[in-house]
């Protein structure tokens, strides 16, 4: 089912100097690092984060040493204390949720430090890669505009959408949808384990 989205990364890789791109190549695919069956839900992001010292391939997440917490990410760990209780972890690496079948991907996977834009060969590949995590019953997170593109493919009862969390949107519509407790209700439902999303 794949065979489409491959044909599309043997065009990126002809297009694509990798060299000005981030994050580096041997993390542009780090949310893929996982056995497919055990992906549980997906977060769909925009677009790695414009800063080197961000970018790690996963959406919305930082490597553990970077101190500064984006905005947008402080937005998250507010909702999530909100929504389900707990403590958020002192640093922006979600690789914990990663590892508890939370698929977190952006919708283009490599952005340009040159003039911060995105190849948009990316957006074909993650519409196929959306299509079969939604034919996988997976439960689809969409947050901001870019991301409510690819949630048609989802069924109802398996899509959580509202506002990105930026400063600039996070106001009208983000905080207070408890996506977190949403996502494990249907989880539940499913007869899978919810996910821990903050320190109990």
């Amino acid at each position: 089912m794949l065979e489409p989205a491959l044909q599309v990364l043997d065009k990126l890789d002809t297009e694509i100097d990798f060299s000005v791109n981030i994050p580096p190549k041997d993390s542009i695919f780090k949310a893929f690092d996982c056995e497919p069956r055990d992906v549980k839900v997906v977060i769909f992001g925009q677009d790695p984060y414009p800063n080197p010292m961000h970018a790690m391939g996963l959406s919305f997440s930082t490597p553990p040493n970077v101190k500064k917490i984006p905005a947008s990410l402080r937005n998250i760990y507010q909702e999530m204390i909100s929504d389900v209780g707990g403590t958020v972890p002192d640093n922006g690496d979600l690789s914990y949720l990663a590892n508890q079948g939370v698929m977190l991907l952006n919708r283009g996977l490599s952005i340009s430090t040159i003039d911060n834009k995105v190849n948009p060969l990316w957006y074909e590949f993650t519409d196929h890669v959306a299509s079969l995590l939604a034919s996988m019953d997976v439960v689809g997170i969409f947050w901001g505009n870019q991301a409510q593109e690819l949630s048609h493919y989802f069924a109802d009862e398996r899509k959580i959408s509202s506002a990105h969390p930026s400063p600039l949107s996070a106001y009208r519509g983000f905080f207070g949808s408890k996506p977190f407790s949403k996502t494990n209700t249907i989880l539940q439902a499913q007869n899978k384990s919810a996910i821990k999303w903050t320190k109990q």
